[in-house]
């Protein structure tokens, strides 16, 4: 039976059939029909402190909950300050639908006021997108874009909502979904799922590579059960942290740029590799021609266009990995140990994850243990740089829906928000951003939101004073000369940021407070946020430099004392007001 209603109720309704029940964003003046009916709906609405941090927000409750997620923006400036939040999205492969407001339609072309061509800005960067000219597309539209989002490779879907079409009348009736051109290949051949158990069993030196895909297939079951059941090792990207455990004497860790050295020779070794939801980014193959020169290359992706895009491919399996693996599965016998499986264990001995402790100074890395050993099974969010490094070396994964990072664009600012939506989606979890100071900056204006909703999540600053990845590539390959990457350690002070705010602050200045400070800030149910004071001078360790093989791997140890004495000072103007001390 059908029921007349307004097209912004239309929306709220539409929603509420999609099991949203949940959404973020900051209105304006053309959406005031919507926002209004938000205002009688039972849909709760997170009011953000900028666009940007609603598309972050969406992005992590849509990462920590399977879910898609939800954004909304006025036309103009708040279109457009979500389109980086939807190229996250986009390159990570985040189910999200993007509701912007529009001018009305027979202004649209005209440069009317906070006009802005918002499908043609974010084309390259959605799924699909929408421009809504009549309120009675709403639901055929609604129910597209969530099919959309959610279905396939997942990703981000926009829909553009011009203000007269949200104040039309229409007979509201949901539709059943008919795409005829959209077919996302979903179960993979029979044929090349025999070719690849096959090749599996022949190999005696396989590696299984793991991308963000088996995450969101919700794979990571048959995962487990295929590399136990044939004895391989396995290796995720960032992406696919926790699709495998850590913990586990399989595991291979991180592999690429910054991921471990055994996991790295493990790959150039191997003489087959079963890729899943990976796509062969440059951060994880180095120098292409000479990736895996011994391999054959079996590769799983529900994305045809991934397949043989970066690296040859033998053996291509079009599908989910969850269906591809519940094949190999059947297809497969048990495998005993092997020698290939002796040496990556021996590499795993040789080359462990380390860092050099120190009494006196804060190590980051010591951080992010720390962090593991209190809280082991937090929902861990990143900024970008090398917090990001250490958060994903260092912590021991092992839910693929616990650690949310940006993987392919790399957005600065991402972790703060991400793990507001996050917290809001999982709320019976403690969840953690791990940040840099360069990078919570970027939104550390979602603290608002933070507290006014109540949302007690928790900020770890490791606080460097300067934006380190760029500062170590300074170090590296550009002679030291810290052009534009020093921050300062004081400006802010963010234990006084957070008070401000109406958050917690605390602070670590040497180690013996790092444990302190934790359990202080876990046991507080309010957001917190932890200012550690860390040594400037440390570096993301192994390093794979740009362009160079897997194999060509730097092992990057703490610089010299006169070395670190020359940072501190470059970083130390004003330090003593907050430390009350000068140096180390």
């Amino acid at each position: 039976m059908s029921q007349k209603m307004t097209g912004a109720q239309a929306v709220l309704e539409s929603l509420k059939r999609e099991g949203v029940d949940v959404v973020f964003g900051l209105p304006g003046g053309v959406l005031l029909p919507l926002y209004d009916a938000i205002y009688q709906s039972d849909i709760r609405h997170i009011l953000v402190r900028h666009e940007q941090g609603a598309a972050h927000m969406a992005d992590g409750y849509a990462r920590a909950t399977g879910k898609v997620g939800v954004c909304i923006a006025t036309s103009g400036p708040g279109a457009t300050n979500l389109v980086t939040g939807i190229a996250n999205a986009y390159m990570d492969s985040v189910p999200m639908v993007a509701i912007t407001g529009q001018v009305n339609t027979w202004l649209i072309g005209k440069d009317a006021f906070q006009e802005a061509d918002i499908t043609g800005i974010t084309l390259p960067i959605t799924k699909h997108n929408y421009l809504l000219r009549s309120a009675k597309d709403i639901t055929r539209v609604f129910r597209e874009a969530f099919y959309i989002a959610r279905t396939g490779r997942p990703g981000p879907v926009l829909i553009d909502l011009p203000r007269d079409v949200t104040v039309d009348e229409i007979e509201f009736t949901w539709p059943q979904v008919d795409l005829p051109g959209y077919h996302p290949s979903v179960k993979a051949h029979e044929m090349q799922i025999k070719k690849a158990a096959k090749a599996l069993m022949e190999a005696e030196r396989p590696v299984i590579y793991v991308g963000g895909g088996v995450k969101y297939a919700a794979a990571h079951g048959e995962l487990f059960e295929l590399a136990t059941k044939i004895n391989a090792p396995v290796t995720t990207t960032l992406m696919g942290l926790g699709c495998f455990p850590e913990d586990h004497p399989l595991s291979l860790g991180m592999l690429g740029m910054h991921g471990t050295k055994y996991a790295n020779y493990s790959i150039q070794e191997s003489d087959l590799i079963l890729a899943i939801g990976a796509r062969f980014d440059d951060r994880v193959t180095g120098k292409i021609s000479s990736f895996a020169p011994r391999a054959k290359i079996v590769h799983i992706d529900v994305d045809p266009a991934e397949v043989g895009k970066n690296v040859r491919v033998d053996i291509p399996v079009v599908g989910d990995a969850k269906n591809a693996l519940q094949g190999l599965l059947k297809e497969v016998g048990p495998k005993g140990r092997s020698e290939w499986n002796e040496k990556t264990e021996g590499w795993k001995k040789d080359y462990p994850l380390r860092y050099i402790p120190d009494m006196f100074v804060i190590k980051p890395q010591y951080v992010v243990e720390k962090l593991c050993e209190i809280a082991p099974d937090a929902i861990i969010t990143t900024e970008v740089g090398q917090n990001q490094m250490w958060a994903a070396q260092f912590f021991v994964h092992k839910d693929p829906q616990k650690f949310i990072s940006s993987g392919g664009l790399g957005t600065m600012g991402y972790g703060f928000p991400a793990a507001i939506g996050a917290k809001i989606g999982r709320p019976e979890c403690d969840v953690i951003d791990v940040a840099g100071d360069g990078s919570f900056l970027m939104n550390s204006q979602e603290l608002a939101t933070a507290v006014v909703n109540d949302i007690p999540v928790k900020v770890a600053v490791l606080n460097n004073g300067c934006l380190g990845m760029v500062r170590q590539w300074q170090e590296l390959f550009f002679e030291k000369r810290y052009s534009a990457t020093i921050l300062g350690r004081t400006s802010p002070d963010f234990v006084k940021l957070a008070e401000a705010y109406g958050a917690v602050g605390l602070r670590a200045t040497k180690p013996a407070e790092v444990e302190p400070v934790i359990r202080a800030a876990m046991a507080t149910d309010r957001p917190v946020v932890m200012d550690f004071i860390v040594n400037p001078a440390e570096k993301v360790s192994p390093m794979v430099p740009a362009g160079a093989t897997l194999g060509e791997i730097l092992e990057l140890e703490w610089c010299d004392e006169a070395q670190s004495c020359h940072l501190e000072k470059i970083y130390a103007q004003g330090r003593k007001e907050i430390l009350g001390q000068e140096g180390f």
